[in-house]
């Protein structure tokens, strides 16, 4: 009995798409051909560059399993963040496709209003193929723009509006074999000039959108207003800031500052960014990473830790120098070191015994804190005796 290894979530939407595309390009193959063939039958020049058109889709649909495939692909080490804008790329060269498409279409529509004379006289079995025709494309759309919206992906998207603007130009066939049965030849360009003008919005702003995920805009406000409500809810946040976001394929990545309180061991001020990191990932659908920095103050405002002295020679200093006179020095058991607004506190435990008296305990904390005081960057001294 062979065990099936469980599909990744990046491989599953590939395989989803991939489906989708496929569907797509076998509904073009069948529908070009029908185009083509009756459009030579029924003497109509415009169902055999509707057929022309399917055809071309097929480029298109085989850029999109491409894209789609490299996209899924894990992160490795040349690629940390994943593949997934190999997806917005194809994105872009599907929404150029679709711009090139209509100004072909429009290009062609101006030329025959300008001579009539090119038109040929279609029949009635080109208007029945056009019908057909328009009835696939429509649906082929509505099917890959719901499953698009479903797992987010903005080339299927495009792909869906490349089916709706073959329904169009679809239309465009009945109009002007129509407005050609009827005396009306001029309908047939103007009406496709109407729609190459829509095929081109679309196309332009699916493109756009891409382009904008490639250089990396973040998420929308309602995105980013969620975001930090969820953050600043959860126990033990004081503050965030330096929220930051960015698509990547179908996913959002999520970088931010939060504050803790400053004197949380390491290990709770992490616990804290693990339930937020956690809790986002899982409680806002298009976040699949997230990177938390952990700030004990808002370093946009306290003056920066950098230039003040490492553990090591803080410590060499202070022992070895300031409290060498001191006897209980040698038995100090904990020192904590807080950078914070640029100075450094320091926490000292020591034994209870080592002290033996309240007053003595008061008065050893005393001598320690006045004795570091020497060194500018030590802020305070806090002495916890333990028994």
């Amino acid at each position: 009995m062979t065990i099936k290894e469980p599909i990744d979530a990046d491989t599953q939407r590939y395989h989803v798409i991939r489906k989708v595309t496929l569907i797509g390009a076998a509904s073009n193959i069948v529908l070009a051909i029908a185009q083509f063939a009756f459009g030579v039958l029924g003497h109509s020049q415009a169902l055999i560059a509707d057929g022309i058109h399917s055809l071309s889709d097929l480029v298109t649909d085989i850029l999109g399993v491409f894209g789609a495939k490299h996209a899924s692909r894990a992160a490795d080490a040349e690629h940390p963040y994943g593949h997934g804008r190999i997806e917005a790329v194809v994105t872009v060269a599907l929404g150029m496709v679709l711009t090139f498409a209509a100004a072909f279409i429009m290009f062609d529509a101006t030329r025959r209003l300008f001579e009539p004379q090119r038109l040929l006289q279609p029949d009635c079995t080109v208007l029945a193929v056009a019908l057909v025709s328009i009835a696939v494309k429509e649906s082929m759309y509505r099917y890959t723009l719901r499953i698009a919206r479903a797992i987010r992906s903005g080339l299927l998207q495009t792909n869906a509006w490349h089916h709706r603007s073959d329904a169009l130009s679809s239309i465009i066939v009945i109009v002007g074999v129509g407005g050609t049965m009827a005396g009306l030849n001029y309908l047939d360009a103007i009406a496709a000039i109407g729609v190459a003008a829509m095929i081109s919005r679309v196309g332009l702003t699916q493109a756009w959108a891409a382009v904008q995920e490639l250089i990396d805009q973040g998420l929308d406000d309602a995105h980013l207003a969620t975001i930090r409500g969820k953050i600043m809810s959860e126990n033990g946040v004081r503050q965030l800031h330096l929220l930051r976001t960015r698509r990547v394929g179908g996913n959002a990545f999520v970088d931010v500052h939060i504050q803790v309180d400053p004197r949380l061991s390491v290990s709770e001020a992490h616990q804290i960014s693990e339930t937020v990191r956690v809790r986002l990932i899982n409680e806002i659908e298009e976040v699949s990473d997230v990177t938390i920095h952990i700030d004990p103050e808002d370093d946009l405002v306290a003056k920066p830790a950098t230039g003040l002295p490492p553990r090591e020679v803080v410590l060499e200093t202070l022992i070895q120098q300031h409290w060498a006179g001191i006897p209980q020095t040698a038995e100090l058991q904990e020192t904590t070191l807080h950078y914070l607004n640029g100075r450094i506190h320091v926490d000292l435990t020591l034994p209870l015994a080592a002290a033996g008296t309240v007053e003595n305990a008061r008065a050893l904390a005393q001598q320690f804190a006045q004795l570091a005081k020497k060194e500018e960057y030590i802020a305070d001294v806090k002495v916890g005796f333990v028994g």
